[in-house]
């Protein structure tokens, strides 16, 4: 797969992002825990973060919304907490595509004080050329306005470029932005894709 740049993801691809991490210990009850984060902490709820909401006023307007939930609604700004770890083997993919001098770049759903903190932890995250990230710019992955700025602040060639993500309706939205797409599913079939050993 001959490409002048890749282009990563971060949760799911680089780092295992899953609030039942924080929230099994907060509500051990099953039912009641997938109830609390499909209709409460609902992903919807999550992209208005990821497109710079404020963590306290949202979680305040939630809490008034659901007053018996509020201990947990404010539980999601313990972000640090949702975090497993790195996906197994993908940092050595960008390692490897360091060593080849093909530039790297992250395009992320993630509010922009979390991005911050996640790539001082995170070393990988430190191995980019640069990042778009949607706190920052108010708009979200699929949408054709954060490709387009992907493909001006670095100087991308669409159709040179490799987009790499874990949630399909990324994949497909990167695609209609003219990029090449990858979906992510684990380190092996991406270094294979990329014609590495893994």
């Amino acid at each position: 797969m001959p490409v002048d740049a890749v282009v990563f993801d971060i949760g799911g691809v680089l780092l295992e992002w899953d609030p039942e991490r924080l929230y099994r210990q907060l509500i051990p009850d099953a039912t009641e825990r997938r109830w609390f984060l499909d209709h409460v902490c609902t992903p919807a709820w999550n992209g208005e973060l990821d497109a710079g909401g404020p963590f306290d006023l949202a979680c305040d307007q939630l809490a008034r919304r659901f007053p018996d939930h509020a201990d947990a609604i404010h539980a999601w700004k313990r972000q640090d907490e949702m975090i497993v770890g790195e996906i197994p083997g993908t940092a050595s993919v960008v390692e490897a595509l360091r060593q080849q001098g093909v530039p790297l770049y992250l395009l992320t759903n993630m509010p922009t004080d979390v991005f911050q903190a996640r790539r001082q932890r995170y070393a990988v995250l430190r191995q980019f050329d640069g990042a778009v990230v949607s706190g920052e710019e108010g708009v979200l992955k699929p949408s054709a306005e954060i490709f387009a700025r992907l493909t001006q602040r670095f100087d991308l060639v669409p159709e040179r470029t490799l987009f790499v993500d874990d949630m399909l309706v990324n994949v497909e939205g990167a695609r209609a932005a003219g990029y090449l797409a990858y979906h992510f599913t684990n380190a092996t079939a991406l270094a294979e894709a990329l014609g590495f050993s893994g």
